[in-house]
């Protein structure tokens, strides 16, 4: 047998792609679809913008102080999701559901500070075609993409709270948390996201 022969040989067989490999790879397909969709709304808040002559300053018209609190509430929100899956690596399934129920309760926070906010400013003036301090597609973009980003919390709240479910039942463990990784996927994703959000919305 000749050395190439012989090479070819000894290479391993490709591993195929299990179910939890299957999962994985759909979420992030998911994600990267759901990212090009963000990234055209953020892209059109930035052509608007770019474009008219009364377009307000952000902070001027928009609750800086409540927002960078319900951003510090995410960036916490996900660190709980690592230490909820970290848990469970170790087997320590008491751990990961109370890691959990801190991460909805991060995302429950949100929601509720954002509902917060959006009354007080349709109280300001600003709306989805009126905006008191100028143009009035600000109001349109920020209601878009503030309102398609919460919708993700909001799915994000119930799929963690259906996961933590299964985890107080005893579903996941040591050697099986395949779903507990891809949960975790979805909320980094949504957290980092608002970070996105945040600065090019809020802040610029």
């Amino acid at each position: 047998m000749s050395q190439a022969a012989a090479a070819h040989a000894a290479e391993p067989a490709e591993t195929p792609l299990t179910p939890e490999s299957w999962g994985k790879l759909g979420m992030w397909v998911f994600l990267a679809g759901d990212a090009m969709s963000f990234g055209t709304l953020l892209a059109g808040y930035a052509i608007m913008r770019g474009t008219s002559k009364n377009w307000p300053v952000p902070a001027g018209v928009l609750g800086i102080g409540l927002t960078a609190f319900m951003t510090f509430l995410l960036i916490c929100s996900s660190v709980t999701m690592v230490k909820g899956l970290d848990a469970i690596k170790r087997g320590d399934q008491k751990s990961l559901v109370k890691f959990l129920g801190l991460t909805v309760l991060g995302g429950v926070l949100f929601l509720g500070m954002q509902a917060y906010e959006w009354t007080h400013l349709i109280h300001e003036g600003l709306g989805l075609t009126q905006n008191k301090w100028g143009a009035a597609q600000f109001g349109t973009t920020f209601f878009l993409i503030t309102g398609f980003h919460g919708m993700h919390v909001t799915g994000g709240v119930i799929y963690l709270s259906i996961i933590a479910w299964q985890g107080s039942k005893g579903a996941y463990s040591a050697h099986s948390h395949n779903a507990v990784e891809i949960a975790g996927l979805y909320w980094h994703f949504v957290d980092l996201v608002w970070i996105l959000v945040f600065t090019f919305v809020y802040l610029l």
